[in-house]
């Protein structure tokens, strides 16, 4: 049995360490994490505007005048969230250009270029006394806001290999003197690679709309993003995704950080539809988003280390694991699970495996039938990490937001109890086969 829980987690170490290593999740992971942010900022925004500038819910009901500045906040969730495809094409490549050793900015301008020529650059718009819409230049929505993430991925991934691969040819680069400064020099070496590339992509994107009558990003939506979101706000695929996290966490790996480059993506795609729908009128309903994975599923530390915390203060006799309950109890409440995790410590401690592991399908499984039953609204603010519990809930997802993440806890505390206690009865035995 010990050989093959020795190779279950050397199988795992594999995947963390590949998952680690590879550079195309690496460049996602990155990208997303720098631009994490600016999605925050965008929906704070959309709070700001309803919290300020709404006649029905906020202070604009009181000072009429305050509507005024909607625009503004209007712009800010615009230029954080609806044009989202932009920026994280542009950090992709950044991030690839770095792995491969070419010209970052070149090379990132180049794969947002190259994103740009796959896909619509025509708008429709509708006029009043005219029967049939007006179309003019512009990118439509789609293509640049959440709905185009995954398409931008694959193509900047695709172009910054294509532009790193003909940088390695000097046969194409245009060489200068030496006494011309290095930016210029650098300009003109990749004139062709950008060159190829932007053709290649160019005539590709439009022999498969010639073959297909749809464009890149309506097609990759369609088959590919659309159903990967489904699954992941779905309870079998969110749970089966956070208890793979839990897995890694168990084995003293940052979970969280080995689904990121499939969690950012589908997360920031939730929250922008949810502040859509919201915009629209109509009720928001992607419940897995940062702002819910930082109040619900993680809340107190990736697997509800508060709960285990509290658990520990109430139950256990052991002076060691409360004192390190003790130590962990502040960051807890503001999120901070590691104290616990590698001082308990949790890494491979097979009495606390598995409410250690359960915990995030327990508060995932809560926050999917909560909002199901219409109870917790979908948000469209996303908190940041390091909010204190009841606090984050309250931000997010209002009152009933802290109700929910006071029951998880609470499901929490009752999921680790019995393992405390069998943890009080290990020790005792110890203590009396060393005193024997």
């Amino acid at each position: 049995m010990s050989k093959i829980s020795e190779k279950f987690e050397d199988g795992l170490m594999a995947v963390a360490e590949k998952v680690d290593d590879n550079k195309y999740l690496g460049a996602i992971k990155n990208a997303f994490t720098t631009f994490m942010p600016f999605i925050i900022v965008g929906s704070f925004a959309s709070l700001f505007n309803t919290l300020i500038c709404s006649k029905t819910t906020g202070l604009a009901a009181l000072i009429p005048s305050l509507s005024n500045i909607s625009p503004a906040f209007t712009s800010i969730n615009f230029a954080t969230l609806s044009i989202m495809a932009l920026p994280i094409c542009f950090l992709i490549g950044l991030e690839m250009a770095k792995k491969n050793k070419v010209p970052e900015y070149i090379c990132a301008i180049t794969a947002l270029a190259a994103y740009i020529c796959v896909v619509p650059q025509t708008v429709s718009i509708a006029v009043e006394g005219l029967e049939q819409a007006v179309k003019g230049a512009g990118l439509p929505a789609a293509a640049i806001g959440a709905q185009g993430l995954f398409i931008a991925m694959i193509v900047s991934i695709l172009v910054s290999e294509l532009f790193a691969f003909l940088m390695k040819i000097d046969q194409i680069k245009i060489k200068m003197p030496a006494s011309v400064p290095h930016a210029i020099s650098q300009s003109f070496n990749t004139l062709i690679p950008i060159l190829i590339s932007l053709v290649v992509v160019a005539v590709v994107g439009q022999l498969f709309y010639l073959a297909t009558g749809s464009y890149m990003n309506d097609w990759v939506y369609t088959a590919l993003q659309a159903p990967l979101e489904a699954i992941f706000q779905s309870p079998v695929g969110a749970i089966a995704l956070f208890m793979i996290a839990q897995v890694f966490w168990f084995l003293g790996i940052h979970g969280n950080m080995i689904i990121t480059p499939i969690r950012n993506p589908l997360i920031a795609s939730a929250i922008a539809a949810n502040i859509a729908t919201a915009a629209a009128g109509g009720v928001p309903n992607q419940p897995i988003t940062y702002g819910s994975l930082v109040s619900f599923i993680v809340v107190g530390g990736a697997g509800l280390v508060l709960s285990l915390v509290i658990a520990l203060l109430l139950f256990s006799k052991r002076e060691d694991e409360k004192a390190v309950a003790k130590l962990g109890l502040l960051p807890a409440l503001f999120g901070i699970s590691e104290p616990v995790v590698f001082g308990l410590p949790l890494v491979l401690n097979v009495t606390y495996a598995i409410p250690f592991i359960l915990s995030a399908g327990v508060a995932t499984g809560s926050l999917l039938f909560a909002t199901s039953i219409g109870f917790v609204p979908c948000n469209i603010v996303d908190v940041p990490f390091g909010f204190p519990i009841i606090v984050s809930a309250f931000i997010g997802h209002g009152w009933q937001g802290v109700v929910l993440q006071l029951i998880i806890l609470a499901l929490g505390v009752l999921l680790y109890a019995p393992f405390v206690m069998m943890s009080n009865r290990q020790f005792k035995k110890e203590q009396a086969k060393n005193n024997a």
